[in-house]
């Protein structure tokens, strides 16, 4: 009996001593093999798109602008202004300007109500139809076209068919620097700076390059130089200034869109 209990203690501890070392063996770790990692670039990321300037554009409305959008209506609306020009001699740089400046580059509040792209009033005798609009004064009457090309062709019926911008007229068909200041000279704008702002958006924007094609000249020589200027002292007259400055008073008065030989002391004057 006791030889039995023996040989029965002797198999659980072989089987105990066995189990540990299928422990051992299944527990065992394996040395880590060295693995190369590639890391992968990082994908290019799409750049995320630049907004162009804004352009702010003093119109019967003040309208804040892209360029581009300014661009994309210079695109629309050239060939119609060259075709203008043709018709009517008006420079077609000079046509544009107005368009942008005056319909905030086509997105004014007016541009949407009437397709007025030139902030002309209804004025006496105007017999189309009519939208109202605060500008000066609250409500004013304003033309209101069917189509932009309307707008177009009745701002240069309106400028042609005026003797206040007859003088306009005499001027050079590329002159746009003399087209602007006799603009708000003749009354077509109460802003001070009307002639800058034209000339400034057509300078910006190159739209001389369409009175070039339409004359079929180089754009280059159009560019305009350096102005001389001078500024009225008392005492000045056209004709003082004239002999000063070796310029006849009518290239003077042709060049700052005068009607007469009145001067006002601070003027500034154009001379070249």
């Amino acid at each position: 009996m006791l030889i039995k209990r023996l040989i029965f203690i002797f198999l659980i501890i072989s089987l105990a001593s066995c189990d540990s070392k299928k422990k051992a063996v299944a527990t065992k770790k394996h040395p880590r093999k060295h693995t190369t990692h590639t890391r992968t670039k990082p994908t290019d990321r799409t750049t995320e798109p630049t907004y162009n300037h804004t352009e702010t554009l003093e119109s019967t409305s003040r309208t804040t602008v892209y360029t581009a959008t300014v661009e994309e209506y210079i695109d629309v609306f050239s060939p119609i202004a060259q075709r203008q020009m043709r018709n009517y001699g008006i420079p077609a740089s000079i046509i544009l300007s107005q368009g942008i400046l005056e319909s905030g580059a086509g997105k004014g509040e007016l541009v949407r109500k009437a397709n007025n792209h030139f902030g002309i009033k209804c004025h006496t005798g105007w017999t189309g139809e009519r939208a109202y609009h605060d500008d000066d004064e609250r409500g004013e009457c304003f033309r209101k076209y069917k189509y932009p090309e309307l707008s177009y062709q009745d701002h240069s019926e309106f400028l042609t068919t005026r003797s206040r911008y007859a003088f306009l007229f005499d001027l050079d068909k590329d002159d746009y620097r003399g087209w602007a200041k006799g603009l708000r000279n003749a009354g077509y704008a109460t802003d001070r700076r009307y002639p800058e702002k034209l000339i400034s958006l057509i300078e910006k924007y190159e739209l001389y390059k369409y009175d070039a094609a339409v004359l079929g000249t180089n754009p280059a020589r159009v560019k305009q130089v350096a102005e001389q200027t001078y500024r009225v002292s008392k005492g000045d007259t056209l004709y003082s200034i004239s002999k000063r400055y070796n310029v006849s008073v009518d290239a003077i008065k042709r060049k700052n869109g005068l009607k007469d030989n009145n001067i006002q002391i601070g003027q500034i004057l154009y001379l070249n």
